[in-house]
């Protein structure tokens, strides 16, 4: 047994194909794979899918640069430059340029009113507790109210005094001459998979041509006014400089490192990134507050800006893409089933009406195998007064003469065994085919109620009760052509010599097999060639007149038995 098991591994199993000789197939096939192969060609050349791709790894540094001068209330005028504007930090792969500011001069540490806001009066020194403090205060609360202005009495608070009153920010913007700021953006790249390095100052930019290059000119320099960066974003620099905000710069590499389509350069956009139409009461733009400190008469003092401006982000991404042998391996193999659609669309066509129905009908038979479910068994039966085969599903209540079909299917005549039988019929014809049938019944048996012939003898097993006929009439067995295409004897032996010629059987099994070769030989003149997966049921009335011709020596019979096909070797031994 694990010999056997091993043996059943060495098999190799390929799928049956149906060839059909057709010019407008053929060409319809051809066209159709002919457009399956363009459109996955321009596909893998489009999406470069021949290629292993890369993400980018960058660093990126800016310096701005510009100068402007502002009057400031209660200061003059003030001249600005990159120290001043640029903020105090400068975060990661970011610039920051205050365009606006609210001044508060010479504060000093001490004990001053809190500004009068929402729910900060008072009347009384219970109305304000020492060493109270929250979210919005400026400073710690002493315990004491004291008047903020001639109408109003707020709590007293230790912090840095005068307290900053002023919250709106100038309209127009005090900076608005940073639109003409510039900004020089160096980003380096590198591509590890494939130990790639660039940067966007390309090896022939030179000092000269940095001084002198602009965008409107040539689309790679690296140096942006701040106001084309605004303007080309969507917004305009002097309503944004106001309250400040939030703008992206985005670089994008799209990197071809392949020799002979080798390209490698950065693409610039910008847009928004904050927010400007909803919500534009809570926390608009974009502000922070910082200090400058310095000593008066021992006592130290500070100035407090509050600074409104614009964020730059800058934010590089990309890939990079070289030619990679699996990977095209990959692709085509991933597309082959595309061609699917071929045949897909084909079979439909020729299965619908939009083609021949007889082709459609030769197609389906020759490509379909109908494989039934193998605990049905499904009977075969050929009427005399029908010229279509019936199948029934046995039944084991129900006689085959009372089952209605299942289906009912044309006879496929067997041409060959015709062609046989009728040249082993010349020589010795000795009646008339052309006679017409005669019904004799035999009044000693009693005809079974399913019996339409009068020739029938009773049995108690349903699956052999049935009538050579489904309407009265003549019994097949009184044809002169039973007599000579099943029970002629001379016949049968020359059909046994055919399939054993150098070992007929002798004996009692001579017998045997002459009653089995005349079940076969019914089948094939009555049934021609049976339907797939169907057994053909021999009537009770030739099943009868076959067995008295070559009856059983010891009068036993093994009754029907579904058989698909009976062999030569089943006619000679076994009972179908």
């Amino acid at each position: 047994m694990p010999c056997l098991r091993l043996l059943g591994l060495c098999q190799y199993q390929t799928n049956k194909l149906v060839r059909i000789q057709s010019v407008r197939l053929g060409s319809l096939k051809w066209s159709l794979n002919g457009a399956i192969l363009l459109v996955i060609c321009i596909m893998m050349l489009w999406n470069k899918q021949y290629q292993e791709f890369d993400l980018v790894v960058s660093s990126v540094t800016a310096k701005v640069k510009g100068v402007a001068q502002t009057r400031l209330p209660g200061i003059g005028d003030v001249v600005w430059d990159v120290v001043d504007y640029s903020g105090p930090v400068q975060e990661k792969n970011s610039f920051f340029v205050v365009t606006n500011v609210i001044v508060t001069k010479n504060q000093k540490q001490g004990n001053c009113p809190e500004v009068p806001l929402k729910g900060r009066s008072c009347r009384t020194d219970k109305d304000c507790e020492k060493g109270a403090w929250d979210q919005l205060s400026h400073g710690i609360q002493t315990g004491s109210c004291v008047k903020f202005d001639v109408m109003k009495k707020t709590c007293e608070v230790s912090a840095w005094c005068p307290i900053e009153t002023k919250t709106t920010p100038t309209r127009p913007a005090l900076l608005a001459a940073a639109e003409n700021f510039t900004v020089l953006i160096k980003n380096n790249i590198r591509f590890p998979a494939f130990n790639f390095i660039r940067r966007n100052i390309l090896p022939e930019m030179t000092a000269a041509y940095l001084r002198s290059c602009h965008r409107a000119n040539d689309s790679l320099c690296p140096i942006f006014r701040l106001g084309d960066i605004v303007r080309e974003a969507g917004e305009k620099f002097s309503t944004m400089a106001v309250e400040g905000g939030v703008i992206g710069i985005q670089i994008k590499w799209d990197c071809n490192l392949d020799r002979l389509m080798h390209h490698c350069l950065p693409r610039y956009s910008f847009r928004r990134l904050d927010e400007k139409e909803s919500n534009r009461t809570l926390y608009p733009g974009l502000n922070f507050r910082y200090a400058k400190y310095n000593t008066v008469n021992g006592v130290e003092e500070r100035t407090l800006y509050k600074a409104f401006g614009i964020r730059f982000d800058v934010m590089v991404f990309g890939q990079a893409g070289k030619f990679s042998f699996i990977q095209l391996i990959l692709y085509i193999g991933s597309t082959l089933s595309y061609y699917a659609l071929t045949t897909i669309f084909i079979d439909w066509l020729i299965e619908t009406s939009c083609y021949s129905a007889e082709v459609g009908r030769n197609y389906s038979e020759k490509k379909f195998e109908s494989v039934r479910d193998g605990r049905q068994c499904i009977i075969c039966v050929s009427y005399v007064d029908e010229k279509d085969v019936r199948l029934l599903k046995r039944s084991q209540k129900k006689s085959l003469q009372d089952i209605k079909p299942k289906i009912v299917l044309p006879r496929k005549e067997d041409t060959a065994h015709l062609r046989a039988v009728l040249c082993l019929l010349q020589p010795d014809v000795s009646a008339d085919p052309q006679a017409p049938l005669q019904h004799e019944s035999d009044p000693k048996c009693r005809r079974p109620a399913w019996c339409r012939c009068g020739r029938c003898t009773s049995s108690s097993l349903p699956q052999e009760q049935l009538c050579c006929r489904s309407s009265d009439g003549a019994c097949i067995t009184s044809s002169p052509l039973f007599e000579q295409l099943v029970l002629r004897r001379s016949l049968l032996e020359a059909v046994l010599l055919y399939q054993e010629p150098l070992s007929p059987p002798e004996g009692g099994a001579r017998t045997t097999a002459l009653r089995h070769c005349a079940y076969r030989q019914y089948i094939s003149w009555r049934f021609g060639i049976p339907p797939e997966d169907a057994h053909p049921a021999i009537p009770r009335c030739c099943v009868s007149g076959i067995r008295e011709a070559y009856p059983s020596p010891d009068g036993q019979y093994g009754g029907f038995k579904p058989v698909r096909t009976p062999s030569t070797r089943a006619c000679a031994n076994g009972e179908l």
